[in-house]
């Protein structure tokens, strides 16, 4: 599933006249870029919702042929943010195990080999790194979440009182999770419906559910989802074509 359904405020104004996802780096819009690499991980039954602009997105997924079957979750009555957004496509994902990768998210990760450290009791695996933030998850020794802060505040949310993030795993999340059908009953047992981000889920059921880190090192990763990261984006993928 590509997350492509969000407003992209810190892309304005470019946003202001289309969705972020077609937005060009590289010579094509950062859903072509993030669809060439689902496909090429081995994935060939994709889930795109919209929102924003959501024809566009339509008819350029129409005239563009991937060699994969693309479905659309419409949320354009209401945008459901990303809990609530995989909750609609739940009759799209089929209840299999899925993969999610937000639509303005560029990067190296070696997606078949972090698929193959998932463990098969997890609800969900986030791709994760060390880079430098304000907000960070926090893990175990055994990569298990246990909750999330933000540095520069000292705000902390974990199901685990008094927990200290001192004594954590700190790393970044990357945008991208493998997700067990199994969380749509998760969802409904936790009475998360409608419009909720994933990671209040993720936070509030941490102890609950069985929700790991993955992490793969000297991952590099752009987030493209504002004005400052499109000039490295376009290296990201000069380069990227040049090996």
């Amino acid at each position: 599933m590509i997350f492509a359904a969000g407003l992209g405020t810190r892309l304005r104004p470019i946003t202001d006249t289309m969705p972020k996802a077609l937005v060009r780096v590289g010579g094509e819009p950062l859903i072509s870029h993030v669809i060439r690499k689902l496909s090429a991980a081995g994935y060939d039954d994709i889930v795109v919702n919209v929102h924003h602009f959501p024809n566009m997105i339509r008819k350029y997924l129409e005239e563009k042929d991937f060699g994969v079957k693309v479905s659309i979750s419409d949320e354009s009555g209401l945008l459901l943010e990303t809990g609530g957004g995989i909750a609609h496509a739940e009759p799209l994902l089929g209840g299999e195990d899925f993969f999610v990768h937000n639509v303005d998210i560029l990067s190296d990760a070696d997606l078949p080999a972090m698929r193959a450290q998932v463990r098969p009791e997890a609800i969900s695996t986030l791709v994760v790194n060390s880079r430098k933030t304000s907000r960070y998850l926090l893990f175990n020794d055994q990569m298990r979440l246990v909750g999330w802060t933000n540095r520069d505040t000292g705000e902390v949310r974990s199901p685990y009182p008094g927990i200290d993030p001192d004594n954590c795993r700190a790393l970044a999340f990357g945008g991208m999770h493998f997700i067990s059908g199994r969380i749509f009953d998760a969802f409904r047992e936790q009475g998360m419906r409608d419009r909720f981000p994933i990671m209040d889920f993720y936070i509030n059921a941490c102890a609950r559910y069985p929700i790991y880190g993955v992490e793969q090192k000297n991952l590099r990763l752009i987030d493209v989802g504002k004005l400052s990261s499109i000039a490295e984006a376009e290296r990201f993928i000069a380069e990227s074509r040049d090996l």
